[in-house]
């Protein structure tokens, strides 16, 4: 079975400075690729800053013989997503790889949020990853070739307390790559959403002792870099996965009710006479795009 390798190409990592960032980083740069670690080095809350977490990675990557480039902008700025990306340009001429993996964490019950704590999240997660991505997609079209990654989280795919702004921002990034897939399809630009449980520093304090093995940061690593290559043909697919399982999970219709004949009115009365063929999830499938949903209707629509 031969290696997947990712030589000549270059790939950009955002949040990489620690935790599964910095495994992507290592293992992208291990199998050949040119890594720009980009890291702003807050804490788990988004304060502060240190540029040591994007040094140290790359010093390891270059230790270990490979190549890479620190680079300490915030993803919450087109500004700064704009410098990530022509940090990759600048150093090496292309890009072709990217892994929206930077995050911060302000949770709160909803009652107690504060405005504060919702803009910033929000700004992290769902801005960010347009931020970054929008002049990474520039560099790829160009090339007619790219991997983009995001990563959600089951937090905004299925709720979590105390984490709306967070799962809000994180529903979000699969919004975004839903129509983007549409938009560069014709440019082999794969684009492909994670949703990572993983013992870390934004989980250390939520998982019981014991699973800080079972929930080793590694596991995930293998589906992101998977994803990340040429060997890689889906796009616009979520996974989610954790302590070594992995699945596809989706926005999905059951097959519904048909009331009525597209002409005449509806009565809430009849929405109450079928709600449990309505509200049924015993056969679901799966939608590529905003337009499918529209098969359901078909039988009214002619």
């Amino acid at each position: 079975m031969a290696d997947i390798k990712y030589d000549g190409r270059v790939a950009v990592v955002t949040g990489a400075g620690m935790g599964i960032g910095k495994m992507y980083a290592l293992e992208l740069a291990r199998r050949g690729a040119k890594v720009v670690v980009n890291d702003l080095g807050g804490a788990r809350d988004g304060s502060g800053s240190d540029s040591a977490a994007a040094d140290l990675v790359v010093e390891e990557i270059k230790a270990a013989g490979g190549e890479a480039t620190a680079n300490y902008d915030s993803v919450a700025t087109f500004e700064g997503g704009q410098n990530i990306v022509q940090t990759a340009l600048d150093a090496y001429g292309q890009l072709d790889i990217l892994i929206n993996n930077a995050g911060i964490l302000r949770d709160r019950s909803f009652l107690k949020m504060s405005e504060e704590e919702w803009d910033l999240v929000l700004a992290v997660h769902l801005k960010g990853a347009f931020c970054v991505t929008q002049p990474a997609v520039k560099a790829m079209k160009d090339k007619n070739y790219g991997r983009i990654v995001f990563t959600s989280s089951t937090s905004g795919l299925y709720g979590n307390f105390g984490q709306t702004n967070y799962g809000a921002a994180k529903l979000g990034v699969v919004g975004i790559m839903n129509t983007l897939k549409l938009e560069v399809s014709k440019y082999d630009i794969k684009i492909n959403t994670i949703a990572p449980t993983a013992w870390s520093r934004m989980t250390a304090d939520i998982f019981p002792p014991d699973f800080e093995q079972k929930m080793n940061p590694q596991f995930n690593e293998p589906m992101v870099l998977f994803l990340c290559s040429e060997e890689n043909q889906v796009t616009g697919m979520t996974f989610a996965m954790g302590a070594g399982w992995y699945g596809r999970t989706a926005i999905v219709s059951g097959n519904g009710v048909c009331i009525g004949d597209a002409n005449r009115p509806i009565a809430v009365e009849e929405i109450r006479d079928n709600f449990e063929q309505i509200a049924s999830l015993e056969e679901t499938k799966p939608h590529d795009n905003g337009g499918s949903i529209f098969a359901y209707m078909a039988p009214l629509l002619g």
